[in-house]
């Protein structure tokens, strides 16, 4: 179902976040505020990433992944859904998923591993697309919101992995990832269902 403010469902960590850290928010920043942010942010992710600055790319990778979160809660909220964010939240979200994984999981975990992210990845956003072209419009579902909280955490897990040396890390992070993976086809099976 294509999500609306007349519409709007609440998740069961939007209450959470209107309690604690919504309430840090200005009035005047809008969700799509949050997702530009994004959109600035993931060229400063990926650098840090390219140049293994650990240190940095870790809070960084999460800061950015977390104002997914943030915009998402801020638009059910605040009631301010629309179709400009619609578009736009799943686009910034693939990017620093889908980049993340090319320029950082590949290289520590594998490429065809990375690849089969990606193209997955790639799958739901072109039916999304196809979906659209149809006139149909559906948010992400329950599915996709698990997957991607899966996936920050596996490349989150893999970045601690390479700034404490704790290399047990990195078996959690493909498990983590790979559960990822069965979500995201679970995600595509049933998007706008």
């Amino acid at each position: 179902m294509f999500m609306t403010n007349e519409t709007i469902r609440f998740y069961p960590h939007d209450r959470l976040m209107e309690r604690t850290v919504l309430r840090l928010v200005p009035s005047w920043v809008t969700p799509n505020h949050l997702t530009i942010l994004r959109f600035i942010l993931i060229p400063f992710v990926l650098y840090f990433f390219v140049t293994e600055q650990w240190s940095i790319a870790l809070p960084l990778f999460l800061g950015t992944a977390f104002t997914d979160a943030m915009d998402g809660s801020l638009a059910r909220v605040r009631k301010q859904i629309t179709l400009w964010g619609t578009y736009a939240d799943p686009v910034a979200d693939k990017l620093l998923i889908g980049l993340s994984v090319l320029l950082f999981v590949a290289r520590e975990i594998g490429i065809e591993f990375a690849l089969v992210i990606v193209t997955l990845e790639l799958m739901i956003v072109f039916g999304a697309i196809l979906k659209r072209r149809e006139g149909k419009y559906s948010s992400a579902n329950d599915y996709g919101k698990i997957k991607m909280i899966l996936q920050v955490l596996g490349v989150s897990l893999l970045l601690v992995a390479k700034l404490a040396g704790f290399e047990l890390a990195v078996p959690f992070a493909m498990g983590t990832l790979s559960l990822a993976l069965v979500f995201a086809v679970v995600s595509l099976l049933t998007y706008g269902l």
